[in-house]
């Protein structure tokens, strides 16, 4: 799934291939993907691109129509950047591709998805505050203001896992499944450790550790093509889909806990003290 960073990367990418262009067709493929009607999908063609930016995990592409393409890539969705576009319509068919934007120039991207559960979302709206999941984003961790006395209030009456705290969009905007295990691995924090039961030295450790790791994925994946955002963020990962590896600062085996639709990645040594979690839904440490 794309996270904050990544999405960063996307943002500056298509400011750099697509502000300044005109949208000349937006072509539907899998009409699940559309998340708004009115206005339609095609209410953008002829829109001048004026910006790109990043709400959370949204791409937010306004137009001088005063409209904005808002995209959500969900967990298996990505954007495939084209040069040149195939000509004629795609067609449709049970293939990955959700929806083509082509440009006046004849360069555009496709957004393709992977899998059987759709969640890929497109909306277009007046403003982004119209789409519900950036509606109740909270603070982005980048953000110049979001310093470590926001960040311990925000943990403050949290009475959830710092994993499941860490991931929800609510209190902390941009942070998914991976870059959670990859925070909490940088903190040598266990990811089922009370959000509210932090001290002051661990909520310390914590944020450095959340503004760190983001900020450093960041700079990794700035610059990079489209197409190779997926394979530079996996090669930056210390303990995330390393199942059985070597954690690279102890040199423990990597160990998981699997949920039904989900799974997080850890290191005992680094994070709970040399223990291992059990591998089950409501998973404690192993006495």
């Amino acid at each position: 799934m794309p996270e904050l960073p990544e999405v960063e990367a996307l943002t500056d990418f298509l400011t750099a291939h697509l502000a300044g262009l005109r949208v000349a067709r937006v072509l539907p493929v899998a009409v699940s993907v559309l998340k708004t009607y009115d206005p339609p999908v095609t209410a953008v063609e002829g829109g001048e691109v004026t910006a790109v930016r990043r709400h959370g995990k949204f791409l937010d592409i306004e137009l001088d129509l005063g409209l904005h393409l808002v995209i959500h890539l969900a967990r298996a969705g990505w954007l495939q950047w084209k040069d040149r576009l195939p000509d004629g319509p795609p067609k449709p068919g049970k293939g990955p591709l959700a929806l083509r934007v082509a440009t006046e120039t004849g360069e555009g991207f496709d957004l393709t998805e992977a899998g059987t559960q759709k969640r890929l979302a497109v909306y277009v709206v007046r403003d982004p505050q119209e789409v519900p999941g950036i509606a109740r984003l909270g603070p982005d961790p980048l953000a110049a203001d979001f310093d470590e006395a926001r960040f311990a209030a925000l943990l403050k009456d949290e009475r959830r896992q710092i994993k499941g705290a860490l991931r929800d969009q609510s209190l902390i905007a941009g942070v998914g499944n991976a870059y959670s295990d990859e925070i909490l691995h940088a903190a040598r924090m266990s990811p089922f450790k009370l959000a509210a039961s932090l001290s002051a030295e661990e909520t310390h450790r914590l944020y450095e550790a959340l503004r760190g790791t983001l900020a450093e994925a960041v700079e990794r994946s700035r610059g990079v093509a489209a197409g190779r955002l997926k394979s530079e963020k996996k090669s930056g990962l210390r303990v995330h889909g390393r199942t059985g590896e070597l954690c690279p600062v102890c040199g423990d085996t990597v160990r998981e806990v699997s949920f039904s639709d989900s799974s997080l990645q850890y290191c005992p040594t680094c994070q709970t003290g040399g223990k291992p979690l059990a591998d089950r839904r409501l998973s404690r440490l192993l006495k």
